[in-house]
């Protein structure tokens, strides 16, 4: 009830302050789309005609905010909860919808970056950069029908900028509070068929601890990244294009043990290499008629961790995790008639992993090694998508998957969407299942894996609502207000037994409301304000968390940002971020929970044209100075200033 009165109000709120600013056009002919998204059909859509909840960060955003990581910048987004366990290099991990995070896959230009050698298959978002991103789409909701596996709650589809001008080189350097510094060099351009970008930036800090220094503890953790991205084109002729891309990141980071009062550890040094591989083939046929996609995707991630003894710790460790993963796929576009679009689709993918773990300790020796293993899954999906009148679209899918150990899959999604042209309005609705693997770990560990798991299962539904509002004199978009109310339940998660053998046990229900408001007010300030209510509730039977709400999930987020181009040389950038109370662990005392208190976090960033070649840009980071935990025992960044400089040719 309380979430239907949250509702009204908000719309209220949202809508009547704007009513008397933008105007509409009754024309359906004459409306400027805003830009394409693929993400929620595999093919290029408008987000107007999109049922599936989408949001979009585009390059001018990613610019504007001078954040360096990935992970700072969903922090803003609606129905992201968010953690990392410490400052720069530490994990850190998103959840969508209240979903685990090894429920969201993320790709990186159609390369599933979800690490075949971690249990859960999460991704670790905490060293991707930004130099080289040109969009990225954070698509709501079950969406296997498309993606295949590790899709339950959601997809984030990472895009890469291609260049686009005949020739463009940048040079960025930046220095700033922790004793940051961070360099980027970039180039890119067009020659006869081919185009090119290749871009490499460092960044090192000494940090802050990662355990928290309310416990006492002092020793700093650094971090020591190094990311390489490289691209090349070529348009053989107006119906095929080849592209080859690689991208490789490695870190080396400081980190300390569970974070509280004895957390300290100079000694424990984490490790990453990653290397991103994928050469693609578009086709078109026909006139058009036809469009095919063929490409070959290569995944390798290598993993780290050690620690020797110490006062606090009196035993030693080291593990190792490599993982790796080969896809290929091929998707078919016909476009059977000029308002349908018939998809089909086609995919095998093999991971593979290796693993060891050894404590050294005269009171408890420990072992475990995975010996390499692997796991085989190929799917076939199939897709329709209607335009009816230009005001109903709408998209159905189904896919089937064979997995080599556990069988089939069968997962369906069906997403509807009407424009009232007349008024601006959207209605929409998404109903879609979804499903994730075993891991190598969980199916082939000695110890804990168990070769009879069946996947983890999802389904969900959302319906939402848009209006938009038109600038006066224009065709263009000058405000979108939006509300999606949602539903997740997820069934046979992974647990442990007695023995601590992993079985299909858990179960969880997310649901929830997301509010939105995007505004291009008088071309000089652009804004985005959301609102995220959710209630989840841990389902697992004889679970000692059986019927409370799911860990770091917060009932309430929400954030405001605002670019103001005050002249043109002079850019403003505004970010506030409100995180709501939510229940961890403490893990000191086990199973005790924990509620961590809410908090406001304010950002600020600021960049200056001294001439079109020479940009000067400052950023403040926790503009308060707030007091939070977003991982209960672990450290965040204070009060922070950074400054830098940015050349383009």
């Amino acid at each position: 009830m309380a979430f239907q009165k949250f509702f009204f109000i908000f719309w209220g709120l949202c809508i009547f302050p704007f009513s008397n600013i933008f105007s509409q056009n009754d024309s359906v002919k004459t409306y400027k789309l805003p830009d394409v998204i693929v993400s929620a059909t595999k093919t290029q859509i408008s987000p107007i005609e999109a049922a599936s909840s989408v949001s979009v960060i585009t390059r001018n955003e990613i610019l504007n905010s001078k954040k360096i990581f990935l992970y700072d910048l969903l922090k803003s987004e609606p129905g992201i909860s968010f953690n990392q366990q410490g400052g720069a290099g530490m994990f850190a991990s998103v959840y969508l919808r209240g979903g685990n995070p090894g429920h969201t896959l993320i790709l990186i230009d159609g390369v599933e970056i979800n690490m075949p050698n971690d249990p859960a298959n999460a991704v670790d978002l905490a060293t991707l950069p930004l130099d080289d991103v040109k969009q990225i789409e954070i698509l709501r909701g079950p969406q296997s029908t498309l993606y295949g596996s590790d899709a339950l709650a959601g997809v984030i589809n990472i895009i890469s900028k291609k260049e686009e001008k005949k020739s463009a080189t940048f040079l960025q350097s930046e220095v700033g509070s922790y004793k940051t510094f961070k360099a980027a060099i970039g180039t890119g351009g067009n020659f006869n068929l081919f185009n090119y970008s290749l871009s490499l930036g460092k960044v090192t800090t000494e940090g802050f601890s990662s355990a928290s220094e309310k416990f006492g503890n002092t020793e700093k953790d650094g971090h020591n990244g190094l990311n390489l991205s490289a691209h090349v084109g070529a348009n053989i002729n107006e119906h095929l294009n080849l592209s080859i891309l690689y991208k490789h990141n490695r870190a080396e980071t400081d980190y300390d043990q569970f974070g509280g009062m004895l957390g300290d550890d100079p000694t424990y040094i984490f490790n990453v290499e990653e290397n991103i591989f994928r050469t693609e083939a578009r086709m078109n046929f026909l006139d058009g008629v036809i469009e095919s996609k063929a490409g070959v995707s290569y995944f390798k991630n290598v993993r780290k961790y050690s620690y020797d003894s110490t006062l606090n710790n009196p035993s030693s460790s080291t593990s190792f995790y490599d993982g790796k993963k080969l896809k290929v796929d091929l998707q078919n576009n016909f476009k059977i008639t000029e308002n349908n679009i018939i998809t089909l689709g086609f995919e095998t993918e093999e991971e593979e992993a290796y693993t060891e773990y050894f404590i050294f300790s005269s009171l408890y020796p420990f072992e475990s090694i995975l010996p390499s293993s692997k796991s085989r899954t190929s799917g076939v999906f199939l897709q329709t998508q209607t335009n009816i009148a230009g005001n109903f679209f709408g998209s159905a899918g189904v896919r089937y998957d064979h997995n080599d150990l556990f069988g089939s899959s069968v997962t369906y999604r069906i997403a509807p969407a009407y424009i009232f042209w007349k008024t601006g309005t959207k209605i929409k609705a998404s109903l879609g299942t979804g499903y994730k693997s075993p891991s190598i770990y969980y199916l082939f560990d000695p110890a804990f894996g168990n070769q009879s798991l069946k996947p983890e299962k999802s389904i969900g539904w959302d319906a939402g609502i848009e209006q938009y509002f038109f600038k006066s004199n224009s065709n263009e978009i000058g405000l979108t207000v939006g509300a999606v109310y949602f539903q997740n339940t997820f069934k046979d998660l992974f647990g442990f037994d007695e023995s601590f053998k992993t079985i299909n046990i858990n179960e969880a229900e997310t649901k929830g409301l997301e509010f939105y408001l995007n505004a291009d007010l008088y071309n000089d300030i652009n804004l985005k304000l959301n609102f995220t209510l959710m209630d989840t509730k841990d389902l697992s039977k004889g679970s000692v968390d059986e019927g409370k709400k799911l860990l770091r999930r917060p009932a309430s987020k929400g954030a405001l940002v605002i670019n103001y181009n005050l002249i043109d040389p002079l850019n403003l950038n505004f970010e506030t971020i409100y995180v709501g109370k939510r229940d961890d662990r403490d893990f000191s005392k086990f199973p005790e929970r924990i509620e961590l208190k809410s908090y406001v976090l304010l950002n600020f960033a600021a960049s200056y044209n001294i001439i079109d070649a020479v940009q000067l840009y400052s950023r403040i980071e926790n503009l308060l100075d707030t007091d939070y935990e977003e991982v209960f025992g672990y450290g965040v960044p204070g009060l922070s200033f950074y400054s830098g400089v940015r050349l383009n040719f």
